[in-house]
């Protein structure tokens, strides 16, 4: 263990990436984007409050990328999609998204390998998402939590 955090396979991408606090940094940083973004922080219930969001987006990542299997202990099986479904997820979304999470990315500043698996997973995930085709100019409603 190494500051209390969950044993970690060393060979995990978890770990190469340099684990929790790796992650840490990249969801809070995301956040911060989010928090001062009018249109995605409209898709958030509680508001300015992401603390619950950033702990779901964080556990999600880490259990994904090799690290410890809180989520789904939490929260059991990802179901992505089922979880995004009540939220019109559009182009428009997609996009702000993928801009916040590049920023976070930035921060974190991994070496191109592993920056570039990471950043693959992201694109295809938040294409993934998408439910909505049709663009509207207004923020999407809130809904139920995320993730």
């Amino acid at each position: 263990m190494n500051d209390g955090e969950a044993p970690q396979r060393p060979d995990s991408f978890f770990a190469m990436v340099g684990g929790h606090r790796t992650f840490t940094t990249l969801v809070d940083t995301f956040y911060a984007g989010v928090a001062d973004d009018e249109y995605l922080i409209a898709m958030y219930p509680e508001g300015h409050e992401l603390d619950g969001a950033k702990h779901r987006l964080q556990t999600f990542l880490e259990q994904y990328f090799g690290g410890p299997t809180t989520y789904q202990e939490e929260r059991g099986h990802p179901r992505l999609r089922m979880r995004h479904f009540p939220f019109p997820v559009t182009p428009k979304a997609r996009d702000h998204w993928l801009q916040h999470m590049r920023a976070a990315m930035d921060a974190i500043a991994l070496p191109p390998m592993y920056d570039a698996v990471m950043w693959d997973y992201f694109q295809r995930a938040a294409t993934a998402m998408l439910n909505t085709p049709d663009e509207h100019d207004a923020p999407p409603p809130a809904g139920p939590r995320l993730l």
